[in-house]
C-alpha cells in the first residue's frame, strides 16, 4: 500500500448537514494538491459521489478543515468548503452555520477546550468570514451530554441543543450588512425583466426574493423549482448580483456548482403548507415561509446562515422580508421550510441604513458519525483529477 496516502478525518453531522472533519495538520498545505486530495475522498466530480464519501447533495458535501486557533481568543480554527460534486472544484467563499455546530462538537471532544458545567462555550474562528463562532455545548459530570429533548426539522428523532452564536455577523462576506447600500434594490436581468431584492450580508451572503415576483407561492417543497424556466430565473437573478456586488467578472463562466455566492432565498408570507414528509405547517406557527438554494438545488430545509440573514433582515425597516412582516421588527423569526419550521434570532442595532448586528443565534444538535482513515490512491487518482479539471 505504498502508493497510498492515509487521511485520518471524522464524519460528522451539524444540523441538518453532513461531511468531513478534518485536522489541517493531516493535510498538505492549502493549494491544489491539498484539493485534489480532499476531492478524491468526497468522490468528485460524479454526480453520484459513488467511489467517495459524498452523499449526492450540496447538504451532504461539506468540508470542515480544522486546526489550532489563529487568534488568542478563539479555541480553535474553522475552514469551510462546499465541495462541487460535478466539478473538480471546492469553495471556500461560503461558510456553513449547520457544519459549526459539528466542529465545535469535534473541538470539545477533541480537547481543544476544558469541559465545564452546565455548558461549555466553544469559541471557533471561522477563517471564512473572518468571524468568531460560539457553540454552547450542555455538559454534566465532566462529560458532554449527547441525550436531549431537542428537535430540529430535518432530523429525525431528538438530542441534546447545542446554540450556535454568530458574533458581530455582519460583513460576514462583504464587510458590509448591506452591501449594496440599500436596504432594497431593482436587479434587472438581460431580457428586461425587473426583480425587486434585498441583499443582506449577515453570516452569509444572501439575496432576499419575494416569491410572488416569480408566480410561485414559496410554498413548493420539491421538484417544482427543478423546472426549467423558474431555475433559469432564480439562477439569471442571483447571477447578476454576485456581478454588481464584484464577486466574479464574467458572468458566462458562473454556474451554481462554480461559484457558491451569493446564496438566493424566496421567501412569502404565512401560508399553511405541507412539508416533505406529509407534515401540515399552518399558518398561524410561522412568520415567514422560505426556499433557500443552494448549488442551484432546493435545500431541504433552511440553512442556519441563511436564517441569521433572514433574521437580521427581519428588523431592517423596509427590507423584502420585513415588508412581509407587515413593518414588524421580531428579534426571533419562525420560518417555514420544505420539512419544517426552523427558529432563528437576531440582535440588530442602528437606525437609517447604519445597521450593525451584535449576534445571530439558532439551536442546532450534532453528533459524530464514524472517524477513521480515508484513503486516496496517490498517484493514479489524482491525475484522474487533474484530467477533469
Amino acid at each position: 500500500m505504498s502508493n497510498i496516502i492515509k487521511i485520518p478525518c471524522a464524519y460528522m453531522r451539524g444540523g441538518t448537514s453532513k461531511g468531513l472533519v478534518v485536522k489541517e495538520d493531516d493535510l498538505p498545505e492549502a493549494g491544489p494538491l491539498r484539493d485534489q486530495i480532499l476531492l478524491r475522498i468526497f468522490g468528485s466530480p460524479d454526480k453520484r459521489q459513488t467511489d467517495g464519501i459524498g452523499g449526492a447533495t450540496s447538504l451532504t458535501s461539506k468540508l470542515c478543515i480544522v486546526g489550532k486557533p489563529s487568534i488568542p481568543e478563539a479555541h480553535i480554527n474553522y475552514t469551510f468548503g462546499q465541495v462541487s460534486i460535478d466539478k473538480p472544484t471546492i469553495d471556500y467563499k461560503p461558510t456553513c452555520g449547520n457544519m459549526s455546530t459539528c466542529v465545535g462538537l469535534y473541538a470539545a471532544e477533541e480537547g481543544y477546550v476544558e469541559l465545564t458545567e452546565p455548558i461549555t462555550t466553544v469559541k471557533i474562528y471561522n477563517t471564512n468570514i473572518q468571524k468568531i463562532i460560539e457553540v454552547d455545548i450542555q455538559v454534566k459530570d465532566g462529560k458532554i451530554q449527547y441525550n436531549g429533548d431537542f428537535r430540529i426539522a430535518g432530523v429525525p428523532g431528538t438530542s441534546s441543543k447545542m446554540t450556535v452564536n454568530f458574533i458581530d455577523s455582519g460583513g460576514s462576506i462583504t464587510g458590509k450588512l448591506l452591501p449594496t447600500g440599500n436596504v432594497k434594490d431593482i436587479v434587472t436581468l438581460e431580457d428586461g425583466r425587473h426583480f425587486v431584492i434585498s441583499v443582506i450580508d449577515c453570516a452569509n451572503l444572501v439575496v432576499f426574493v419575494d416569491a410572488a415576483q416569480l408566480n410561485i407561492s414559496g410554498t413548493e417543497v420539491g421538484e417544482e423549482f427543478h423546472q426549467e424556466d423558474l431555475a433559469n430565473t432564480i439562477e439569471a437573478i442571483r447571477v447578476e448580483v454576485g456581478y454588481q456586488l464584484q464577486l466574479f467578472t464574467d458572468k458566462s463562466k458562473v454556474s451554481p456548482a462554480s461559484h457558491a455566492l451569493p446564496k438566493i432565498t424566496l421567501v412569502a408570507k404565512p401560508q399553511t403548507y405541507t412539508t416533505k414528509n406529509g407534515e401540515v405547517i399552518e399558518a398561524k406557527d410561522i412568520d415567514l415561509v422560505g426556499r433557500y438554494i443552494s448549488m442551484g438545488i432546493l435545500h431541504q430545509a433552511f440553512a442556519v446562515s441563511g436564517g441569521c440573514a433572514a433574521a437580521a433582515a427581519a428588523q431592517i425597516p423596509g427590507s423584502v422580508v420585513n415588508q412581509l412582516l407587515n413593518g414588524v421588527k421580531k428579534e426571533s423569526i419562525l420560518i417555514g421550510h420544505p420539512t419544517g419550521i426552523i427558529n432563528v434570532e437576531a440582535m440588530v442595532q442602528g437606525s437609517e441604513g447604519n445597521y450593525t448586528v451584535k449576534r445571530a443565534a439558532i439551536g442546532r444538535t450534532a453528533r459524530r458519525i464514524m472517524d477513521g482513515y480515508a484513503y486516496v490512491h496517490a498517484v493514479h487518482s489524482l491525475q484522474s483529477i487533474k484530467n477533469h479539471a
